[in-house]
């Protein structure tokens, strides 16, 4: 009672602070994030914020100094009821801000920006969406946080004091990983994915972790903090991730995938149950073992993966994951394709 009695207050109080702040504001400004393709349409993604935080981080700069820049970047001023469009195509923001455009999919292949732009309002934003190659021999999901981002998240104090007291020039990307994914994508031949449980606010901010690594780029499905009418924080870990990876599995019905993550934020769980939704969709689990590694439940996890018939690595890091992959990704079926296939 107690709880749904603050989550009442809360939402209200976020409802009125919107109406006061975003909606009375009349700057309208578009934030892109990458977005992806499916059989049938350009899936074109972005917010509408009042203004965008943006900040310039230096390497020696004081932990304080970072949480302050990190704690700006959740300020936001979303704008609901605002019409965004590009060509014909128009789509209404939602209560957080967030819009999504479906375009006719004929376009090549590759990376593809979108002019996109406020109804009634001068000037465009290009949003990146990608396409993959009609040569794509599978695709990769890949968690971020301790998985190609060092962050701790098996112990909520270490994530969050990873998170919000460093900055883009501090925060680390695992070089194995960067290695192993740029030979899984063999130069952007074989899409890449994110999903994280990560805040959408941190959609730039990862961006530019990721351009300063070299880490392939890729669309990123990331996850609202928001307060919802019915609940606290919208959706779980599990539901949040398994979801993706359902819309991307519709996304390329043709393609099997390798699915990458780690032991300490039940990752194991999340794709067994995505191995037993989509048989013959998954090629191999990759997952690293970071802090203490995997708990009984991760290891029965990984155990019924294996008893599906898909391979599982795991280990404190990506050296030879890729090679193995190709080589599995090689191997004759009995209908003489190669892989798994659907």
């Amino acid at each position: 009672m107690i709880k749904k009695s603050l989550h009442a207050i809360a939402w209200r109080a976020e409802r009125l602070l919107d109406r006061i702040k975003g909606q009375r504001d009349p700057r309208r400004i578009i934030e892109p994030y990458i977005g992806y393709a499916n059989p049938d349409h350009l899936v074109v993604r972005g917010r509408v914020l009042t203004s965008l935080r943006r900040n310039a981080p230096t390497p020696m700069q004081s932990r304080w100094v970072n949480f302050k820049q990190m704690f700006s970047l959740f300020l936001t001023d979303e704008v609901a009821n605002v019409t965004v469009q590009s060509g014909m195509v128009k789509a209404i923001s939602d209560e957080e801000g967030y819009f999504t455009l479906l375009l006719p999919r004929d376009q090549p292949c590759g990376w593809i920006n979108i002019p996109v732009q406020i109804e009634g309002q001068a000037g465009q934003t290009q949003c990146p969406v990608l396409v993959p190659d009609n040569a794509a021999r599978f695709g990769v999901i890949s968690d971020i946080d301790d998985t190609v981002l060092k962050t701790g998240a098996y112990s909520l104090i270490r994530n969050l004091w990873n998170s919000l007291t460093g900055n883009a020039l501090t925060r680390r990307i695992f070089p194995d990983a960067v290695t192993c994914l740029q030979s899984l994508s063999e130069g952007g031949r074989n899409p890449v994915y994110y999903v994280s449980s990560s805040p959408w606010n941190l959609h730039h901010f990862l961006n530019r972790i990721f351009d300063l690594s070299g880490l392939v780029k890729g669309p990123k499905f990331l996850r609202d903090l928001g307060l919802s009418q019915t609940q606290f924080v919208t959706g779980t870990h599990g539901d949040h991730k398994g979801g993706a990876i359902d819309v991307l599995m519709a996304a390329n019905p043709q393609l099997g995938y390798v699915l990458m993550g780690d032991t300490g934020q039940h990752d194991a769980m999340v794709y067994r149950d995505a191995v037993l939704r989509h048989p013959g969709r998954v090629l191999a689990v990759v997952l690293r073992k970071p802090g203490p590694g995997p708990d009984a439940q991760s290891r029965a996890a990984m155990d019924e993966i294996r008893g599906a018939g898909v391979p599982v690595f795991s280990a404190v890091d990506f050296a030879g994951v890729a090679s193995s992959i190709d080589a599995i990704a090689n191997t004759p079926q009995a209908d003489g394709s190669k892989g798994i296939r659907p």
